[in-house]
């Protein structure tokens, strides 16, 4: 090929140049002249400096990254290796919840329920060796009456034995396995479908109020009147048991409530059977007393009944009937200053008022994933469940703590009952059915506590779910012959209870954790993709929308609700069927966490009472304080059998889906079955 330009002694002389291959054409080009020769525009002048310079550049940012690549890399494998020494020390430390006494399920129970899943899971694995065998052997089934054509005419032989056996397998999962599958994957989707309307009607309804700006407000009357003339006698009561962390902030919040001395009573009602534990709430309550604060410590021998025999022993003392109403709260709330003014106001003037409750809020809700997930689901039962049905319904379940009973409805309605694990709702249930009316603050606040471990969560969220099961058998009937309105009882038996507390927990395990799984082995059985990822991502969409700030945990907060599911259902089935300890009681594991700056208003007060109360016993304190230690309990790390049987499960059922190509029915299962896996061994909450 010629030169690309030719020679010439003149500026701007042109010159045609021929192309060697015939598919270029002529062009004609302006040749150099020799002052283009004379300047710096050789291959070896500035123009190679400066490619070079730019390849240095480019050389040093492939240099970078590549570094920050490394360094990813790196990140990546010490996280693993830390992960993998963390389930390693889970594994070899770790105490299952078969080995653990105190347990929140019956051990026959348990058993046979993870015996159930376990089998689950090794059919699942037995059914994949075939599907993959399947797979890769091109075996393709048509109709079931050309599969039983083929299973007919199938020499049978020891090579062959495996080809029928797979063929067999195929016809009965067609005949006999997909139908019933689909009707029940079915049904589930329909309670799914309904369970979902129900909590976009009530979202529809938060949205309402907040347009509207609906807010209860007190009488015009008492607002009016002069703020010192009402103050009704109130009684105040803190129930505890053995919660040592958490006692001392809660005495200095509810004995610095703004209201006058003589018109509150506060009862501490210690159930703790740790004698150390006794003496120092006595001790924090005799500063308290030296102080100026009426209050008193009550213990009970005997723990019968649990936290509702605890307050209903508390309502039988002489002095209460010169009381017009109790505010309760748990050991670990600590009320603002102003909460009775902000609360009390309402029953002035309103006769058919008689609850008050106030929202919770918390004081460790970004402490680590379990709290953020929790803060999630409780934002949405107070800004949304609570607040809608307190303004369109007047009924809510009584959330035990935060709120103020007008002690006349308490008594009309029968008073404290032990007769399940959610005396709180069994007492809002029967005051409803007596015609009392309840409210709803949603902006007043009482600061609080999240379990910070799981172990503590698992158990707290067992005794919600079994106890308005209980509570259902018991009501039912109480419930039909009511005489209040058609609408209202409906709104109890088939929203309060059915809906939200059994079809709820019912659903999200069947469908997510059993069918989906099933469906990917019995593929004739179909779960629509919008059954799996649509309708979820909305329902977590609309759960989040009360905590803004939760949104990048939207994710796993929906994995997580299918991971308690297994815990719920358990519960669910426990309390309706009475099956296991459904009506045994645990407290709920405090860490003693305080607000932000909640008590720095109180140092100087503290400082002071501190300054004039004596120290009884205290010598003794001490001494029992010393001996402590030797006697506390090793902590150890949890592994639960049956979310694991379920992660490997779903795991199983994920590799299956492969095969088929469901694309979103692999990622979902993939996800939750890892899921199910960290829960399993432990590496969420406090621990990790």
């Amino acid at each position: 090929m010629a030169p690309w330009w030719a020679k010439d002694s003149h500026k701007g002389t042109s010159v045609v140049v021929q192309m060697e291959n015939p598919n270029w054409s002529m062009v004609e080009i302006e040749a150099p002249s020799e002052d283009d020769f004379l300047t710096d525009n050789s291959p070896t002048s500035a123009q190679e400096k400066g490619r070079s310079k730019n390849a240095k550049q480019l050389t040093w940012l492939l240099l970078l990254k590549a570094h920050r690549a490394a360094g990813f890399l790196t990140s990546i494998g010490s996280t693993l290796v830390s992960f993998g020494s963390a389930v390693r020390h889970r594994i070899t430390s770790g105490r299952t919840d078969d080995n653990d006494n105190e347990t929140d399920e019956n051990k026959t129970v348990r058993t046979g329920f993870y015996n159930f899943i376990r089998v689950f899971l090794w059919l699942s694995l037995l059914l994949l060796g075939f599907e993959i065998a399947a797979y890769f052997k091109g075996w393709h089934f048509g109709a079931p009456h050309l599969q039983l054509q083929y299973i007919l005419t199938f020499p049978l032989g020891v090579k062959d034995f495996f080809d029928w056996l797979y063929a067999g397998w195929v016809l009965i999962r067609v005949g006999y396995i997909s139908p019933p599958l689909q009707f029940l994957a079915n049904v589930c989707i329909f309670l799914f479908l309904v369970q979902s309307l129900d909590r976009l009607i009530l979202c529809l309804g938060c949205f309402w109020i907040r347009f509207k700006r609906i807010k209860p407000i007190p009488k015009q009357e008492a607002v009016e009147n002069d703020e010192h003339t009402f103050f009704p006698m109130v009684l105040i009561q803190i129930p505890m048991c053995n919660e040592r962390e958490v006692y001392k902030q809660s005495l200095a919040a509810v004995c610095s409530l703004d209201w006058p001395k003589s018109k509150i009573l506060i009862q501490v009602l210690d159930d703790s059977d740790d004698p150390i534990t006794q003496l120092l709430i006595k001790e924090e309550v005799y500063k308290w007393q030296q102080n100026g604060a009426r209050i008193v410590y009550r213990h009970r021998v005997i723990r019968d009944g649990y936290k509702a025999g605890n307050l209903k022993s508390a309502m039988s003392c002489s002095y209460v009937k010169d009381y017009e109403y109790v505010a309760i709260f748990d050991a670990d709330f600590q009320p603002a200053p102003d909460f009775l003014k902000r609360t009390i106001p309402h029953f002035k003037n309103n006769e058919e008022l008689g609850l008050v409750q106030a929202r919770w809020s918390f004081v460790n809700k970004d402490e680590n994933l379990l709290t953020r997930l929790q803060n999630i689901n409780l934002s949405f039962h107070f800004e949304v469940e609570q607040q809608v049905n307190g303004v369109f319904v007047n009924f809510f379940g009584f959330n035990g703590t935060a709120g103020v009973w007008r002690i006349k409805a308490l008594e009309e309605s029968g008073g404290w009952l032990e007769r399940t694990t959610v005396e709180d709702m069994d007492i809002a249930v029967r005051a409803h059915l007596q015609g009392w009316k309840f409210i709803f603050l949603n902006d007043v606040e009482c600061p609080c506590e999240l379990p910070e471990s799981y172990e503590a969560y698992r158990k707290q969220q067992h005794r919600w779910h079994s106890g308005p099961m209980q509570l259902f058998r018991l009501c039912l009937p109480d419930i039909i012959h009511a005489k209040i309105s058609v609408w209202k009882k409906f709104n109890m038996i088939f929203l309060f209870f059915l809906l939200r507390k059994l079809v709820l927990p019912f659903y999200s395990f069947t469908l997510f954790c059993i069918i989906l799984p099933m469906t990917m082995f019995v593929p004739e059985a179909e779960l629509p993709a919008w059954v799996v990822c649509y309708i979820p991502a909305i329902m977590s969409f609309l759960n989040v929308l009360p905590a803004p700030r939760s949104f990048p945990f939207i994710v796993p907060y929906l994995l997580f609700e299918n991971t308690m599911s297994v815990t719920k259902f358990n519960a669910m089935i426990s309390g309706l069927f009475q099956l296991g300890s459904s009506y045994e009681w645990i407290v709920t594991k405090k860490s003693g966490r305080s607000s932000e700056g909640d008590l720095v208003a109180l140092v100087e007060k503290e400082s002071k009472h501190q300054r004039w109360g004596s120290e009884p016993n205290l010598d003794e304190i001490n001494v029992d304080l010393e001996q402590e230690p030797m006697t506390r309990k090793t902590k150890h790390n949890r592994i639960y059998t049956k979310e694991l049987a379920l992660a490997f499960l779903l795991l199983t059922a994920s590799a299956r889906s492969l095969l088929s190509a469901q694309g979103i029915h692999f990622y979902f299962l993939l996800f939750q079955g890892i899921s199910f896996l960290l829960v399993g061994l432990d590496l969420i909450g406090e621990q990790v």
